[in-house]
């Protein structure tokens, strides 16, 4: 068919089917990029009337002589003009939706309705030493209530000796309804969320284990289950806090993460009386069933509190029976593939949300745990049952959860929950120097 039909044709389809008509062929990539076609699909998405922001009289301008020198620019320059704006109105778009925010949680009101409203999704890319790269794209995801644990299993992993790296990212369709048609080609951008070395799958960050599978945990975040027998990946489980989690899926490029604004200190106006008023959330989850569900108002420290560069900020007290919280039903790790399913005694989400005395998070994040028997005894009261316990580091912070099982209920009972939050944040959060 001579090209003049072709592109006759091509001129009464709209921005998608005009991208998809461009993946049949080279001759077709070549007509789809007409810059006449083009600049007439531009025009009509971002013309002043149909928008919903101001455009100068410069801009106006540029477009009605943009229609004279059409032929000076190179082909398939007001494609990439119409994408870019496309994608920088979806990101205003998600920018808006997420500026209310909840005053009890501190986390934007709406993280839910933008995943879904956005077609946000997440996808991994595994990297051979050799530089072949294997894309995934994730095959469950589950929300909870301050995080999205997200799951990739399947047939076809590559063979894990020969992997290097694991990179996570957020996808995003740069056209917001086009994410509803299932088509493997669609256009979309990626956002890296996080890199991963896949060579410290070790014994030093193994959490847990069941008859057929060995589970990993990789910071920040990340669960890689491992199959006994063949030594080969099962499923691989994202754990992302909603704090920043739309601009970190987002905002970034493919090679480098979102970086968060510089943050401006907040004026402590008593920084000799330590920290107050602070809120603390904390979940503990597996496969949609909480274990714990607890938020903790007012928590204060005094100055003196401080310890190898931590400030100890006690929630639940040992000495104190009345604080001592139960954990509801036997904790597991659910985790299942396209064939099998199983359960890791001991081992659960984490989910911790920490609000600053302005209702500001502070400290957030998500993460595999897994209840271990302390190399120590506890300082503290004896308690008739055997004693576990729970920790979780990172550069902000720690967590230290200590637990006792109770045999005649058959419940876990929390008896001692301690933050021990970093100096070095505290300073860069009030521009104090502790």
């Amino acid at each position: 068919m001579p090209s003049e039909i072709l592109l006759k044709i091509f001129s009464y389809l709209d921005a998608v089917s005009l991208l998809c008509a461009g993946c049949v062929s080279r001759r077709f990539y070549h007509l789809a990029n007409d810059n006449f076609i083009w600049i007439r699909i531009y025009s009509t998405a971002f013309s002043p009337t149909r928008s919903n922001w101001k455009v100068n009289s410069v801009e106006k301008i540029a477009v009605s002589v943009s229609f004279l020198s059409v032929q000076d620019k190179e082909a398939g320059y007001w494609k990439k003009e119409y994408i870019t704006k496309q994608i920088a109105s979806v990101k205003a778009a998600l920018a808006d939706i997420l500026k209310p925010v909840n005053p009890y949680t501190g986390l934007p009101v709406k993280t839910k309705e933008a995943l879904r409203m956005f077609g946000l999704g997440w996808a991994i890319i595994l990297k051979e030493k050799s530089g072949k790269e294997y894309v995934m794209e994730h095959v469950d995801l589950s929300v909870n209530d301050t995080s999205v644990t997200v799951i990739w299993y399947g047939k076809n992993w590559p063979c894990l000796a020969s992997l290097s790296t694991l990179d996570l990212c957020g996808v995003t369709p740069v056209f917001m309804d086009w994410y509803k048609t299932p088509t493997k080609h669609r256009l979309r951008w990626h956002s890296l969320i996080a890199k991963y070395n896949l060579s410290h799958l070790t014994v030093s960050t193994m959490i847990g284990c069941d008859r057929l599978i060995r589970i990993f945990c990789l910071h920040p975040g990340l669960l890689v289950g491992v199959w006994k027998k063949e030594e080969e990946l099962a499923f691989v489980m994202a754990n992302l806090h909603f704090h920043h989690l739309v601009e970190r899926s987002t905002l970034g490029s493919a090679t480098i993460p979102y970086e968060l604004p510089p943050h401006s200190p907040f004026l402590d106006d008593s920084p000799e009386y330590g920290l107050h008023g602070y809120q603390l959330h904390v979940d503990l989850h597996s496969g949609g069933v909480f274990y714990l569900c607890g938020t903790f108002r007012n928590l204060f420290t005094k100055k003196g509190n401080i310890e190898n560069g931590h400030v100890k900020l006690i929630v639940i007290h040992l000495k104190n029976n009345r604080e001592h919280l139960p954990l509801i039903g036997k904790v597991g790790l659910s985790w299942k593939t396209d064939i099998l399913d199983g359960c890791i005694k001991s081992c659960s989400m984490m989910d911790v949300t920490l609000l600053d005395e302005h209702g500001k998070p502070f400290w957030c994040f998500s993460s595999p745990v897994c209840m271990r028997s302390p190399a120590t005894p506890a300082d503290g009261p004896s308690f008739l049952g055997q004693t576990y316990s729970v920790d979780y580091v990172d550069a902000e912070g720690r967590v230290h959860v200590e637990l006792v099982w109770i045999r005649e209920t058959e419940e876990y009972l929390i008896v001692n929950l301690v933050l021990y939050l970093s100096i070095a944040k505290i300073n860069r959060w009030f521009g104090t120097e502790y």
